[in-house]
């Protein structure tokens, strides 16, 4: 919409946004709804700025209309087409500058936007809000992070309309001045630079207020500029019930209104009060206006809304691509059924509508507050809150790292959401795969960011992970039980020895390390027995910095968040109890890490959870980062020689472009982007180049819990896009999180990259002088290739084989002489033995199961070595297996039964055939 004359831009249907600014733009759905909105001051209703359109029709048949012929699929809403490409006027990208003025009535704002659009000021977008919309947005409930509420936005003034004025920076003191002059002709007050900065920013959440309903009644209309100071006071005094209104002015002469009324769609009077959006176009219409579009419920209203020549387009082009009408049925002007019959009849009674909606309104103001105390059929409370809150808006579902993964709308938010109101409503139910759905969130944050009501949604997915499979008894990923089996006997996730946790701290640090300190060094599992060079470097460069530190040592435990994510908070809890205590214990005040979500734990999960669990805590938590980057400053620390990893990418005299790759943990999670980024700049022979999602915009590299829940496609493939990102821009890839660069390797290595992935602190500690750190590469390697093993293994396939393998045991292990019994069927004579298995065939899938438990300590030797036998392993790990194996099969294999038994039994009665 903001557009130059002639300048043009194409876009898919649905596709993308044109800019991060646009969160939920899809400019194939405003032609067809035929919308106006921001910039229609200056360039009108959206359908007056589209160039052509390319449509494929119900006939099969792809077209592209342009100029007259748009009138057959403007404000169509699908009936005659589905809209695959746009082409748009666009106005140039150049900085912009907003003004704001409130006006303490309609009458003198109505007067006031007359007298700009007489002054003929180069202004490209007006909107206003009235003083119910400011209230509610005055009272919206605060964006929080991680619990803590953040600081809230400035306050509209109350009991006044305020108005958003939007134009070329270039024009300034031209508008300011036009601005200033009709302002005090009727009574107008800037609105302070911080209010107008924060409005202008919040202007693509209009639905944010729903979060105080959970919902509303939406109402909309256009009216003529002329009477819209009429149509304002008539709607308050028609509609009792607080009416929240944005308004748009439109070029022509026109203001689109919004309606938004606060409701519950939990009360009996819910229905009632969609009556409200029939009582706004009746005063619309009273004061010269109409509805703002016809779909489904008011095709009645198509007379006033469309021209009678698009009608005729309309009705036209139905005919000739689409005489059985496939497309959208029942919208527009083809009919609208019995919903459009109802709803025209309803229009008849409005003034009886608005008397009860009026009545029983007034029992539904905001609830917010009050109605998130209790859980509502096993959900936590305020998830079932939101579940109603969330506006389906769509803004987090191209956003979702788990939608880019998966393509399917059920993995972002917004099914989240929808899927929990069904299941509360009694339309659906939980089951295990909407479990794992839940428990594959990346925890990326992202949906938390471009949110417009502000919902914390992936903290509401982290309290049902503990709902799902601590609650309700739904498995989690089986490596996530392998990894607490490991954690439970070596305190750590990977199955290395807990002897051999603190191997990683070479002999110069060794010494430097403090029994008890008031800052310690927290090392992390990956980085103790995976990617060591982490370790090894970050603690070389704070020994460098003079930084004293203590360390745990053998005493270390993972710090917990994958069974946290996992849902296992029994062993989370361990977790942060052993850990602390610990730390405590040697006098420490500060944890340094390396690893982000170390750094998270640490900094916010710990706090949390031993305020809840009433444990003393009053440690602080800090990157390695930026620590360094002080002592850098400071003059305490110098990085000089160009570091080794990079300098078979160097060519001689140019630095070696590197990008940095922001992990989830510590960027969106903690804000930490810059201290990482000064380290970087700090190391002789590098250049630092930005990726294009960078920062609070950067992409999830996917790990870990697409990596162990679903590798392929959707783990791979989130990591590639990360990999082919850093391709495009540097020579070097660096990140700072073990579990980022573990994703980051492998998927490179799916993807055929040779990009190298380098650990910050490795190349920082190289800049220093250190020389002979550890490749972690084939150590990846090595542990994924197992771990891949492991994951297949644990799969209802991988399990249905290793049991076919098993036969002879199970049927060895069967009780009451059943495995003897069923050896004998499979040896009796064909015409006996078939009418036997198939008399068999639907008792043992539910026998089975039931069976089953009380056979495994027989079959648990035999299932081991077979294990042994499939993956390759090292001594350490398998020496482990008799411990850490029966506790993974007790909590895995009861919940796959059902899944594994009918794939099973068929397996079984083929070797019994065989005799």
């Amino acid at each position: 919409m903001e557009r130059p004359r002639g300048d043009t831009v194409r876009a898919r249907s649905g596709a993308a946004p044109l800019s991060h600014q646009r969160p939920a733009s899809t400019v194939g759905g405003w032609l067809a709804q035929g919308g106006a909105g921001i910039g229609s001051y200056a360039y009108g209703w959206f359908k007056e700025n589209v160039v052509s359109a390319r449509v494929v029709h119900a006939d099969g048949k792809t077209r592209t209309h342009a100029g007259s012929a748009l009138g057959a699929i403007a404000d169509a809403e699908g009936t005659t087409g589905i809209v695959t490409e746009v082409t748009l006027r666009v106005r140039p990208n150049t900085p912009q500058a907003q003004t704001g003025v409130s006006f303490p009535d309609a009458a003198r704002l109505a007067a006031a936007l007359r007298q700009l659009v007489a002054a003929e000021l180069p202004i490209w977008s007006v909107s206003f809000v009235n003083p119910a919309m400011a209230a509610y947005k005055n009272a919206g409930l605060p964006k929080t992070h991680h619990g803590h509420p953040l600081k809230p936005g400035p306050q509209l003034p109350e009991g006044r309309y305020t108005a958003l004025f939007s134009y070329d920076e270039r024009d300034r003191e031209l508008v300011v001045a036009g601005l200033k002059e009709i302002a005090e002709a009727h009574d107008g007050r800037r609105l302070p630079a911080e209010a107008t900065r924060h409005e202008w920013a919040e202007r693509f959440k209009p639905m944010r207020l729903k979060r105080l309903g959970p919902s509303i009644v939406p109402a909309e209309a256009v009216v003529p500029l002329g009477a819209l100071d009429g149509t304002l006071d008539d709607l308050a005094r028609t509609i009792h019930t607080p009416m929240a209104i944005e308004g748009m002015v439109v070029r022509g002469g026109e203001v689109v209104l919004l309606g938004f009324i606060l409701h519950d769609e939990r009360s009996a009077a819910y229905n009632a009060g969609y009556g409200f959006a029939l009582s706004t176009i009746a005063v619309a219409e009273r004061h010269g206006g109409r509805a703002y579009s016809t779909g489904r419920y008011f095709g009645s209203k198509a007379a006033r809304v469309l021209r009678a020549e698009q009608i005729t387009a309309l009705t036209d082009t139905r005919s000739r691509t689409d005489p059985d009408g496939i497309l959208n049925p029942g919208k527009v002007v083809f009919g609208n059924g019995l919903i459009g019959l109802l709803i025209a009849l309803a229009a008849r009674f409005e003034p009886l509508m608005r008397f009860v909606a009026n009545l029983l309104g007034r029992s539904c103001s905001a609830t917010a507050p009050q109605e998130r105390k209790r859980a509502v059929k096993g959900f936590p409370a305020d998830v079932a809150y939101y579940a109603y809150a969330c506006a389906q808006c769509g803004y987090c579902v191209d956003t979702c790292t788990l939608y880019q993964g998966r393509g399917w709308e059920s993995a972002s938010p917004r099914g989240k959401w929808s899927l929990i109101k069904d299941v509360l409503e009694g339309r659906d139910t939980l089951d295990q795969r909407a479990a794992d759905t839940f428990l594959l969130c990346t925890t990326c944050e992202k949906c938390d960011v471009v949110c417009q009501l502000d919902l914390p949604v992936e903290p509401s997915w982290g309290l049902m992970r503990g709902n799902l499979v601590q609650d309700r008894g739904f498995a989690t990923f089986p490596p996530f039980e392998i990894m607490g089996a490991a954690l439970t006997g070596q305190k750590n996730i990977w199955g290395g020895l807990a002897a051999q946790r603190d191997a990683w701290v070479t002999e110069d640090v060794r010494p430097a390390i403090q029994e008890r300190a008031r800052i310690a060094y927290f090392a992390g599992c990956t980085a103790s027995f995976v990617e060591r060079d982490i370790a090894q470097s970050a603690t070389k460069l704070l020994t460098a910095a003079g930084v004293q530190f203590a360390y745990l040592g053998q005493d270390e435990m993972c710090c917990g968040i994958p069974m946290l994510v996992a849902g296992k908070w029994d062993l989370w809890e361990e977790s942060l109890r052993h850990n602390v205590a610990a730390m405590q214990a040697r006098g420490v005040e500060e944890v340094v890490t390396s690893c982000p979500a170390c750094w998270l734990v640490w900094g916010t999960y710990y706090p949390q959870w031993a305020e809840k669990l009433g444990i003393p805590f009053d440690l602080k938590a800090r990157h390695y980062s930026e620590l360094l980057t002080e002592r850098i400053a400071q003059g305490q620390l110098r990085l000089t020689e160009v570091p080794q990893s990079i300098a078979g990418a160097a060519t001689p005299g140019e630095a070696v472009k590197v990008t940095f790759h922001d992990s989830c943990h510590i960027g969106r999670a903690g804000g930490v982007y810059e201290p990482p980024r000064d380290l970087i700049r700090a190391v002789p022979g590098v250049e630092l180049v930005e990726m294009a999602h960078t920062k609070e915009d950067a992409l999830c590299c996917g790990s870990v819990l697409t990596r162990i829940g679903e590798p392929e496609p959707t783990s791979n493939l989130l990591g590639a896009k990360r990999i082919r990102e850093a391709e495009a821009v540097a020579q070097a890839l660096l990140a700072l999180c073990p579990c980022c660069q573990f994703q980051l390797r492998v998927s490179a290595d799916e993807a055929g990259s040779s990009i190298p992935v380098i650990d910050l602190a490795r190349l920082a500690a190289e800049a220093l002088g250190v020389k002979d750190l550890p490749d972690p590469n084939p150590e990846v390697r090595y542990q994924w290739a197992m771990f891949e093993k492991f994951i297949a293994l644990m799969s209802v396939d991988g399990m249905v084989a290793m049991m076919a393998t098993l036969t002879p045991h199970l049927l060895d292990a069967m009780p009451l002489g059943m495995g003897a019994m069923m050896r004998a069927v499979g040896r009796a004579p064909a015409p006996l033995r078939e009418p036997l298995l198939r008399a068999m065939a639907p008792l043992m899938p539910v026998l089975f199961p039931v069976l089953l438990p009380r056979m495994m300590p027989k079959v648990l030797p035999h299932m081991i070595r077979e294990v042994e036998a499939q993956i390759e392993m090292p001594d350490y790990l398998r020496k482990q297996l008799p411990d850490l194996f029966p506790e993974v099969v007790a909590n895995v294999l009861p919940k796959m039964l059902p899944q594994i038994a009918p794939r099973y039994v068929p397996r079984m009665y083929e070797y019994l055939r065989k005799g």
